[in-house]
């Protein structure tokens, strides 16, 4: 089953069911363009046996970032080096996709102060985030042609898709959300409504692209917090967007908040789930039932036999892999051909009161600190590729030490950064 091609309602094959799974990278350059350390990176990933590379949250908006260092693609400017990034994984058998984002209030205050969002609904996590300005319909006309258009600059770079990321409590799952979105206009209240923003992205993002050129979109199952988005209303935005024409749905969850995305404990699953690798399944089954649009599930596989079952018996078509690429860039390669059947790397180093520090550390501080970390460690890693180096999964520090490599690499690279006009 895993080596079985998978053929996508515009009509691409991809050669097997093994994807790369988006993770930030945060390794751009002074104008918020891709490096050599990009195309280095996913060439090492495209020689590795994946059939499809998300790459990280490219923004659409240089003013809005998740992170300094994130590309940025909303002119032209930024096609030479998008082509040479683009061109890299040509000679390999890897379909290349650009997920492409907006951070609505995720964006960092060391970024800009005053995010745009639905709503005023700040994140208060550690004073990082600023206070975000609902935003207008001009505001919200703007956003739409801002994803037609990177769309449009990464069909003209040479990728192969795109990915609108809608979950994880970026802009667009912001507008599905309603804790997020308190609007009382034609962008908020109803379901229907709170879609809206979403469906109108796709919409625009097609006509940017036309029929034949893929579009993947990155969904919650749920947001795992009370009032949030759930899997009802997952399962119906999904059919929407089957009717509107996507390719591919990829199955995920949770928000800065509730870091499901993260984590094997998402609140709300039953025991079973627990036990089991891949933490959205049951959701993406259910899902399933609701569409027959290719679903991608990622989080938490780690065993062949595991992923083998999810294709099998679940109706899942394509198994999204992450981590575990940062530390055996040839995990893919490694699966399919039988040699390994199991991958990924034990974290409990990476993570406060299990690892060096010895602490009995416990609580949302720890849990964040720990998310962090572990999110970092493998941002270090995807950097050693990118020079060219291996993976060097000896490097497992501890928590409080990576959380200060991000906040001072997130500092320097901000000050850094050469902003439009500057």
């Amino acid at each position: 089953m895993l080596a079985t091609p998978l053929t996508l309602p515009c009509g691409v094959t991809l050669h097997n069911r093994i994807a790369k799974s988006a993770m930030t990278e945060a390794m751009a350059d002074r104008a918020d363009h891709p490096t050599n350390a990009h195309a280095t990176l996913y060439k090492r990933w495209g020689d590795g046996g994946f059939s499809l590379l998300m790459t990280g949250n490219v923004m659409i908006d240089s003013r809005y970032l998740e992170r300094p260092g994130n590309v940025v693609a909303e002119d032209e400017t930024v096609l030479p080096s998008l082509t040479a990034w683009a061109n890299a994984v040509k000679p390999t058998n890897a379909a290349l996709f650009m997920q492409i984002s907006h951070p609505g209030r995720q964006c960092p205050a060391i970024v800009n102060r005053r995010p745009l969002a639905p709503s005023a609904e700040k994140l208060r996590i550690l004073g990082v985030f600023g206070t975000p300005r609902a935003m207008s319909e001009a505001d919200i006309a703007d956003t739409i042609a801002r994803y037609a258009a990177t769309a449009r600059l990464a069909k003209r770079a040479g990728f192969d898709g795109v990915q609108l990321h809608a979950a994880h409590g970026y802009l667009l799952s912001q507008f599905l959300s309603p804790n997020t979105n308190r609007r009382s206009d034609q962008w908020g209240g109803s379901l229907e409504d709170r879609a809206r923003f979403l469906r109108a992205t796709l919409a625009a993002t097609r006509a940017a692209v036309g029929p034949a050129f893929p579009i993947a979109v990155k969904l919650n199952s749920a947001d795992f917090q009370k009032g949030g988005f759930t899997l009802e209303d997952s399962m119906q935005v999904a059919r929407w967007l089957e009717e509107d024409g996507i390719d591919l749905i990829e199955i995920s969850g949770g928000t800065y908040e509730q870091m499901s995305f993260l984590e094997a404990d998402t609140q709300g699953q039953r025991a079973s789930t627990k036990r089991r690798e891949a933490f959205f399944l049951d959701y993406a089954r259910e899902i399933r039932a609701a569409v027959s649009v290719p679903l991608m599930v990622t989080g938490g596989f780690r065993h062949r036999a595991a992923m083998q079952e999810a294709l099998a018996t679940h109706g899942i078509d394509l198994i999204g892999l992450a981590r575990p690429a940062c530390t055996d860039p040839d995990c893919a390669a490694r699966l399919l051909s039988g040699e390994v059947d199991q991958i990924g790397i034990d974290e409990s180093g990476l993570m406060l009161g299990r690892g060096p520090l010895g602490a009995n550390a416990k609580g949302a501080l720890a849990g964040l600190v720990n998310a962090v970390a572990r999110v970092e460690y493998y941002v270090w890693q995807m950097m050693r590729m990118g020079r060219g180096e291996a993976p060097d999964a000896s490097g497992r520090a501890n928590a409080l030490g990576y959380l200060m490599w991000y906040l001072t690499r997130s500092a320097r690279v901000a000050l850094a950064r050469k902003l439009p006009g500057a």
